[in-house]
């Protein structure tokens, strides 16, 4: 039987004025009609770029080599490489449909979702207005949106992320295309709404017979769904083969690593791989983990019987907004963002705060540092309300209160460097007498981050993500804080980029002492890194306790339903 794609010796070259290696180095790969293919690797493998080719979607600069031979709606073979402008429009959409990484930015805001949707049924099947409107209610049902009438008339900013992605599902599923190529369409997106979307993807592929090449930087996301994978690595093939040969037996030293640098079933406290472990000896880093776990495992934990000294308490904290205001303009409905929360945390601790995008986490943490007034309620610092001293005192208190947070490109001024960014709060604070002894500083922090001085004068657009989030952990431990929060913090990073910080942060912990509030919706990364764990579900606190009892015997429905959504969970597992 003929693949419906079939890429051969695909090279893809980006000219510059340096000698840039090729992106796509002469890979080759099938994927049939009904069948599931995955795309693995990190930031950078070539992933996209391979998949942008398919539908000539590369810049024109762009240099590309090979063919692409593509199944088309007369079952002949033709090279989409070689077609015209025209020709390829025609395909694009309606034959090959593609969902990218961020709906947001691929929706347009200034048109109704369902305008998109109707607007790409009539441009490829010809079809009146009413009939599109209906067929894209019917498509909004399929993907399991909610009031799929009401959600026609809203703009892409009405929704939540989970949300738009399945727009960007119904309307690259709206012209029955043979092939579905989804580039990262669960990234930085809840578990719980991860393992919808996954399971919608697998179930419309199975409905249609559709070929679907699935891109992402986690093994774990593709293991229950895909029949094949392709492992890529700066832009060549490292491995590929069947979905549960890869997984049980992975052969190359890089897809290894990838499947040990994620935080599931790791044991505690104990250093993540990376994938340059892997790569330099892979033997020895596998009897190293091993070993490693073993003994953390036979080992009964060390009692402290230290007193505990409790840092934070909140009490009875709410925090409203407004929704709706009567003709004075006066409010007379509220969303309850947090909901008469209470909780404390230990000098020492790391305590998680997990829950779905909107329960309040992010909220709950900004209110704590006083970024967002409280609506009652009181939070107290070494036995101090903070909620009722005055702006003075509590700038001189922002020394001691720190936050990491979720965007690090969001939250570095692209204007000034980072040396700069990081010396910033140093001068603000008055510490240490000049210049030069707060440049000494700042390369000292850079250097327990895994930087060095010659980072100081780049700016943030030259760092890669990892490395920006690694700069904004610098720069929040420049003024030696007792408390930190650190707000989805690696929710967006590679698998691999994701425990370097890890390991990064049980480091610095030792080293500083802080004690810290560390904010996430993946329970597996907040079970590894934290001591105890808070569940957060519509601005109330369902769930607490250590970090094995939450992780290991949820007694709340929601925080099953959270574990239960981690997504390959059982390859991650620990024998």
């Amino acid at each position: 039987m003929q693949p419906l794609l079939s890429i051969e010796g695909l090279t893809i070259n980006f000219p510059s004025d340096g000698n840039t290696p090729a992106a796509v180095k002469s890979n080759s790969f099938t994927v049939n009609k009904g069948e599931l293919v995955a795309i693995v690797g990190e930031s950078g493998s070539g992933k996209s770029v391979t998949a942008l080719s398919v539908l000539q979607l590369l810049p024109k600069q762009a240099e590309v080599k090979g063919r692409i031979l593509f199944l088309n709606a007369e079952e002949q073979p033709v090279d989409l490489l070689k077609l015209s402008h025209k020709e390829i429009s025609k395909i694009r959409g309606n034959q090959v449909a593609m969902i990218f990484q961020e709906p947001m930015t691929s929706l347009n805001p200034v048109f109704t979702c369902g305008y998109q949707v109707m607007e790409a049924i009539q441009l490829h099947q010809k079809v009146n207005k009413e009939n599109a409107r209906k067929k894209t209610i019917e498509l909004f049902e399929k993907v399991r949106l909610p009031n799929p009438e009401n959600l026609l008339s809203r703009y892409p900013h009405e929704l939540s992320g989970g949300q738009k992605q399945r727009v960007m599902i119904a309307m690259a599923m709206s012209c029955n295309p043979s092939l579905l190529i989804a580039d990262e369409p669960t990234t930085a997106l809840d578990v719980t709404v991860q393992k919808t979307i996954l399971e919608l993807i697998r179930s419309l592929q199975e409905q249609n017979n559709m070929g679907v090449i699935f891109i992402t930087h986690d093994l774990g996301v593709v293991a229950d769904i895909a029949d094949r994978i392709i492992v890529m690595h700066k832009g060549e093939i490292a491995e590929q083969g069947i979905a549960k040969d890869i997984l049980q037996a992975p052969q190359h030293p890089y897809t290894k690593a990838l499947l040990a640098c994620r935080p599931a079933g790791k044991t505690k406290g104990k250093r993540l791989p990376v994938v340059s472990d892997f790569m330099k000896d892979p033997e020895a880093a596998s009897h190293e983990m091993q070993a490693a776990d073993h003994i953390a495992g036979t080992q009964p934990p060390t009692a402290n019987h230290k007193p505990p000294t409790t840092i934070l308490e909140v009490k009875n904290l709410h925090v409203h907004f407004p929704v709706k205001k009567n003709l004075f303009g006066k409010p007379v409905e509220f969303f309850k963002a947090v909901d008469d929360v209470n909780f404390t945390v230990q000098q020492g601790d790391i305590v998680g705060l997990v829950g779905e995008s909107g329960c309040g986490k992010t909220t709950l943490g900004r209110t704590i540092l006083q970024l967002i007034k409280p609506t009652s309620g009181e939070i107290l610092l070494d036995g101090k309300d903070i909620t009722q001293i005055n702006s003075e005192t509590l700038r001189n208190m922002r020394k001691a209160l720190q936050i990491v947070f979720q965007d690090p490109y969001g939250s570095l001024n692209p204007r000034i460097t980072i040396g700069e960014a990081i010396l910033e709060p140093l001068k603000v604070h008055s510490v240490h007498s000049n210049n030069k002894q707060r440049k000494e500083k700042v390369i000292d922090l850079l250097g327990k981050v895994n930087l060095d001085s010659t980072h100081f004068n780049r700016y943030p657009h030259q760092f890669s993500g990892g490395q920006r989030q690694r700069i904004c952990i610098a720069r929040a431990l420049a003024l030696n804080p007792s408390f930190l929060i650190f707000d989805e913090s690696v929710s967006a990073l590679d698998v691999s980029v994701q425990a370097q910080v890890l390991n990064l942060l049980n480091d610095l912990k030792r080293e500083f002492g802080f004690t810290a509030i560390f904010i996430s919706h993946d329970l597996s990364v907040v079970h590894y890194i934290c001591n105890r764990i808070l569940v957060m579900y519509k601005g109330k606190i369902v769930e607490e306790g250590t970090a094995d009892e939450v992780y290991h015997s949820p007694k709340n429905e929601y925080t099953q339903k959270l574990i239960n959504a981690i997504p390959g969970k059982s390859i991650y597992q620990s024998p």
